[in-house]
């Protein structure tokens, strides 16, 4: 395990409408949401690390999502309530149920006792990926964990993230190939040259965060750490 290039800052949700996704992800993930004068939306909860944007952006989904979240929640029926659909594939022999958000962002719903239930409701962030042990261990490098994985199954996963307030964070095998811009990404505190010298691609550079792709195309944006973190 090498030394540490970032930790953990946010969620990025991409939207058409933020108003009309907002919502629902604030109520599935137990958060709060804020409208900014631009049209985008920021859900926050109790710690930093659950703050998820919600960003407009001109393109409708078009493709299955590479990275989607899995949830904590008491009931299938709840998440219908606020506004998911049952995606029309399951799996019988699966644990989860497949839905879809209002935009038709793919998740997955874990049910759990009522008294189970967290109150940040997001257990999982889930990375669809070529292979996942040499991506799984790329993040891990640059987060500072141990992979983690369980012999014969076609998944790694990360515990223990600095500043991520998820259970895991899991890269599954999958058969297609990256095709767009992913609709979910995750913002980390880090330093831009550390990941280039890793692998990473530049994408683009913006006054506050530079965006760039891990060696799948994975989009991320890196911002300079707090000053009260340096």
């Amino acid at each position: 395990m090498e030394s540490r290039t970032a930790v953990f800052k946010d969620l990025c949700i991409d939207a058409v409408d933020p108003r009309s996704v907002a919502p629902f992800w604030a109520g599935a993930l137990g958060l709060t949401a804020e409208y900014q004068d631009n049209g985008d939306a920021v859900l926050r909860g109790s710690e930093p690390g659950q703050t998820v944007w919600i960003n407009t952006v001109p393109e409708a989904k078009t493709v299955k999502d590479r990275v989607h979240l899995d949830l904590h929640t008491d009931a299938v029926e709840t998440l219908v309530g606020l506004g998911a659909r049952i995606a029309p594939v399951q799996d019988d022999e699966d644990a989860w149920t497949v839905m879809e958000d209002p935009e038709g962002n793919e998740l997955c719903a874990f049910v759990r006792r009522p008294d189970r239930v967290p109150a940040y409701k997001a257990y999982e962030v889930v990375v669809d990926c070529a292979d996942p042990q040499r991506l799984g261990q790329w993040w891990a490098d640059a987060l500072g964990v141990e992979l983690k994985s369980e012999e014969g199954k076609d998944w790694t996963w990360l515990e223990g993230v600095p500043g991520f307030p998820m259970q895991a964070w899991v890269f599954g095998t999958v058969p297609e190939p990256k095709t767009v811009k992913n609709r979910i990404h995750w913002d980390l505190y880090g330093d831009v040259e550390s990941f280039e010298a890793r692998g990473a691609t530049r994408l683009s550079t913006m006054p506050r965060w530079t965006v760039l792709a891990d060696p799948e195309g994975n989009e991320f944006c890196v911002f300079p750490p707090p000053a009260d973190a340096r």
